[in-house]
Parts: C-alpha cells; structure tokens; sequence
C-alpha cells in the first residue's frame, strides 16, 4: 500500500470564473472570486426580486441598508431573495427552527472544492451532470445541492437522518422546475452510520461535502449564542433567545462529542468507501480539532490531504479535503468521469 503523505496546509491554485478565463485570488478577508455576494448587499435589487424584504430592512449604525441579523424571520427572508436574485430560486422556504444558513459562506465552501477539482484537471473546473456530489447532512434548506447546481450544474445526492428536513428539501425542489432531475434525496434511516446502508456499491462520486454538527451538547449550542449576542450587544433579557440567530435543530447544531467525533466517525467510514469517492470533505470550524483530523486521516491511510483556509470578513473557517486514490488512480478517474 503506498504509504500516505502528510497533510498539506496550502492555498488551492486559483482556477479559471469559467472554466476558461483566469480569476486573480482572493485578498485577505474576501470571499472567494467566484462568489457572487461582494461588497455590499444590493437592497433595492433585492427587494425588486423580493418585495417581501421590504418589510425587515434596517439602518445600521453606520447609516447603511442591512437587516437585524438577530432576526431568524429576516434571516429567510433575506435567503429567500438572495437564492432568487443570484441563483433563480423561485421558491425556498424551510419551517421554523430550521437551520437558516448564510449563504455567501457556503457558496464559497463550493467554490473552492470546484477549485480543488480544478487544480487536477489543468486549471478547469469540471462541470455539467459529469460530477456527481453527495452532500451528507443536506438539511431542510438544502443549501449546498441549490447552489453547486446553479453555479456548476454539478449532479447531487443529498442525505439526512432527518424525514422532516428530506421533506422539507423535497418540497423545495418541487416548487423549483428541473431541480429534481438534478438533485436527489435520501434519509439515511440509521444514525449512526454515514455512508452504509446510503449508498449503492456502484455509485461514484467526485466529492462529498459535510458541515458537521458544531456542539457537543444543547446547553454548549445555547451558551454559544448566548456569547455571541453578548458581544454583539443585543443580550435583551426580556427577549427569548432562538438557539442560533441562523436557528437550527438539534442534529444540525449538535452531537455526542461534538465536531471532533462526528469528523473522526466520518474519516473512518471513508476508509470503508475509499474506492467510491475522489475527494472527501468537511468544514472543520474549530481549528483545534485539526491535529485530531490529521492524526485521524494517517491511521486510516489517506493518501494525500489538503486543508482549505477560507475568511469571510472577520470570520474565519476552512475544510479538510482527503483521498486514498494514487496520482494514476486520479488520472483514470478523471479520463473516464470528465472526458
């Protein structure tokens, strides 16, 4: 077996907006080139899209147009109208306490696995239904599947423990002409496995995504936000808190263990997939848990492994992306998947 090499922290080559035409990188702080949401929210062109947005604009401190952030109606409506000005959803909705996520941050997760992609294949990224992609943990909103669709055409398994939220994803795709060609879903009916029992033994795909449950436990998710509004200033004791501005249930928010132990149960189930899948991904949003992932990923013999760096203004994140396929392995893969 070759023997695996040590994990890579590296800033992904830079690939082309189309798969023809060369993008410079992002500047420190900045979304990715590729993302469609810099700069300043366009309130009156999102409020053309969406008339209902209307109704949740505010004026910041700074005497700009934005929304109350602490809001988790404002938050959907204002995805509502991002989803249709930037990415012609018609029609997304999710019902209450459902993980509402901000999409500039996910756009750029996607962009940047394109990127990975990319940087195997002489700088184009590979687009169209010839990239399959499973999503593990699609949610309610289905976020990943709507975006890597629109922005790349790429085909997605989404996957949930979850009826309500593959009901709810259902709902959106059938509201949506077309998606449902594209998109497909299904509950994985045992919690505690991520890959068997889901997938086909014929199935392939080009990449898996994750954003893993963040917590370890309800109280840790509550005293988070409880934190966070703190430092935002916006602690009202007369207020009743949602557990997340972005609201969110519990499998989405948390698990035994938290981020470190659904990662290291992925990484290990990987292993036992390892011929299915080019690259392995999941957002890793605690840095502290990275020498875990890498220790994780040698005793599983990943063979090559590359950490992310992502920022978003003030915040920063990043993915861990693996594969246990050798260089002529990746050839072949892309000769007989992209060609």
């Amino acid at each position: 077996m070759p023997r695996p090499l040590p994990p890579e922290r590296i800033a992904m080559p830079r690939p082309p907006s189309r798969p023809t035409a060369p993008k410079p990188a992002a500047a420190k702080g900045q979304l990715h080139p590729r993302n469609r949401h810099q700069g300043r929210y366009d309130f009156p062109a999102l409020i053309k899209a969406s008339p209902e947005l209307a109704a949740f604009v505010i004026i910041n401190p700074y005497g700009k147009e934005s929304i109350d952030f602490a809001n988790p109606a404002a938050v959907k409506v204002f995805n509502r109208a991002l989803l249709k000005q930037h990415y012609g959803i018609s029609h997304w909705d999710i019902p209450a306490d459902y993980l509402c996520p901000p999409i500039p941050g996910r756009a750029d997760y996607l962009h940047y696995l394109a990127d990975l992609l990319a940087s195997s294949n002489a700088g184009k990224v590979p687009s169209g239904a010839q990239v399959r992609v499973l999503d593990i943990g699609v949610g309610a909103n289905c976020i990943y599947p709507l975006l890597g669709h629109r922005e790349y055409a790429w085909q997605f398994l989404g996957s949930d423990i979850a009826a309500s939220a593959i009901a709810s994803a259902k709902a959106i795709l059938r509201a949506n002409p077309g998606l449902s060609e594209a998109i497909e879903l299904r509950q994985q009916m045992d919690s505690t496995q991520i890959f068997q029992g889901l997938l086909r033994s014929d199935e392939r795909f080009d990449l898996t995504l994750c954003n893993p449950p963040f917590h370890a436990s309800a109280e840790e998710a509550s005293s988070g936000s409880k934190r966070k509004w703190r430092n935002l200033g916006k602690l009202d004791p007369k207020r009743k808190l949602p557990v997340l501005n972005f609201g969110g249930q519990a499998a989405e928010l948390w698990c035994q263990g938290g981020e470190a132990a659904f990662v290291s149960r992925l990484i290990k189930e990987s292993a036992q997939h390892a011929q299915q899948v080019l690259w392995f991904s999941s957002l890793i949003s605690k840095a502290g848990n990275l020498p875990g992932v890498y220790s994780a990923l040698k005793k599983v013999g990943a063979l090559h492994v590359h950490t992310v760096e992502m920022t978003q203004g003030q915040k920063q994140s990043r993915f861990v992306a693996w594969t246990f396929l050798t260089p002529e392995q990746q050839q072949n893969w892309r000769k007989e998947r992209w060609t």
